[in-house]
Parts: structure tokens; sequence; C-alpha cells
């Protein structure tokens, strides 16, 4: 199965901006025979869109990932996109998957990063995101949360193939190391494909690394995005490539 990465810039408050390039993005990833389409955290609103999130935020099933659905449906193609989600309780930062064919999943970031996340954000307790398209086992987590290991392995644990990660990457040498040393690490320790899909350029409170990369298990990078602009990867994602790797890598079957 095929996979698109798009390392994006999105219009900061302007959900219908964002609707329009993901939209873009759908046509040409479909065009190249992916089958899933990747935009990263916030996607529809903006990273940096602070005290717009309540006003920007939307229910998990709502007119705007209504949007998210018809335009899979229309391309053939499944989307995973980031937005802030309203709940009567609270606001989250989450990502909605949508098969177009009404296949639809919500993961709601566990670990949140630092002051400005927890203001505008609550906290959801760890829990396992998992959903199956096109025989691909797919497990969910936003930004930070990959960098603790005990997530991505407890989505390994749960069958999953490919860890999807949208993300909003700060710019600078940390970044830097999470996307070329930590993310293809995390792959090759969990035995999965990880897709780590970063925004791009800046806005008016962050800049952002890009370097979007899609990992194999045996670690080797099977696409990668340069570090500045907007960039469409795509990736074979085959896990029975990979049997020799497993056999070889016994991570999962080895922990006490």
């Amino acid at each position: 199965m095929k996979i698109a990465g798009y390392q994006m810039q999105p219009v900061v408050g302007d959900v219908d901006a964002n609707l329009a390039k993901i939209r873009a993005a759908a046509e040409r990833a479909a065009a190249q025979g992916a089958a899933l389409l990747i935009a990263p955290e916030l996607a529809l609103t903006g990273y940096g869109a602070a005290d717009r999130f309540p006003d920007l935020a939307t229910p998990a099933h709502g007119h705007v990932t209504d949007q998210l659905s018809e335009i899979a449906a229309r391309h053939g193609i499944a989307i995973v996109a980031g937005f802030a989600e309203e709940t009567p309780e609270a606001t989250f930062n989450s990502a909605f998957f949508t098969d177009g064919n009404g296949q639809t999943a919500v993961y709601r970031k566990c670990n949140l990063y630092g002051p400005y996340e927890r203001q505008w954000f609550a906290q959801e307790d760890r829990r396992q995101v998992l959903v199956t398209l096109g025989g691909i086992r797919l497990g969910f987590l936003i930004c930070y949360d990959v960098e603790f290991p005990e997530n991505v392995r407890q989505l390994a644990k749960g069958g999953a193939d490919l860890v999807v990660v949208p993300t909003a990457l700060p710019k600078g040498w940390s970044g830097d190391f999470i996307a070329n040393q930590m993310i293809p690490v995390r792959a090759f320790e969990n035995q999965v494909f990880v897709a780590y899909i970063n925004h791009s350029g800046s806005d008016e409170l962050f800049a952002y690394a890009g370097l979007s990369r899609i990992a194999a298990p045996d670690g080797k990078l099977l696409a990668e995005a340069p570090a500045e602009g907007e960039a469409l990867i795509i990736a074979d994602i085959n896990p029975a490539a990979y049997a020799q790797s497993r056999a070889e890598n016994t991570y999962l079957a080895d922990l006490a």
C-alpha cells in the first residue's frame, strides 16, 4: 500500500483554506497511487492559532470532518489530519481519520508539550486507537507522543503495522535529532513503519523544522521531505518485505 505525507504550511485560523490545501494534496497523492494521505498536527487550524482555538474547534463528527470525508470519498484516498476537537467538557488536540467509506476514528494527544499546549488543550489518557486500511493496521500518535517509547511500543504490541504521527516539530537542533535519529529508531525498536509528518515554514508564534519522514521497520528512511517548503512524500508500506528484519530483531517477542 502506498501512503503519502503532506508537509504543509497551514493558513493559521482559516479552516476553509486548509481544507482546500488538503483537497489539492489528496488529488495529487491519489494520482500517484497513494491509499492514505497524512497531514500535520492541527493542520486544519494551524498550530499557532493560540486564542483562536476555542472558536476554531469543531466536534469530531461535524461539518469540518464531514468535509474531510467528502474529500476522501471523492479522490478514493483515506485521510488523517490534525484538528482542534470540541467536546462539551474540553478542547483536545486531535487527529481525525476517514477512509471516505464510513470508517472514521479520532485520536487525542496524550502527552501535551509545554505550557502553550496545556493552556489550550485537555490531556487525554493514554489509549490505543487502531484501524485497518487495505490490510494494514494503523495506529495513531501526535507529535510529542512519539518521543515516549512506551506509546509506540503499546501500538506495536497491539498489532500496528504503521504508526501515523502528525506533528508540529519546531526548528532547531532537537528537532533535527528527533526527525533524523529518533523516528528511525522508533521504527526499528518496534519493527513497525512510522510516518512522521510535519509543518513547514512559520507562523506568528513558531518556526517549524519540516523534515517529514517515513521510516521502515529496519530503520531506513523510505521517504523524506526537506527542512524548508511544502512537500508531498510517498512511500510503499509492505510489511511482508521486512520479515527478515523482524526475524533478526525480536524485541516485541523478547520483552520481559
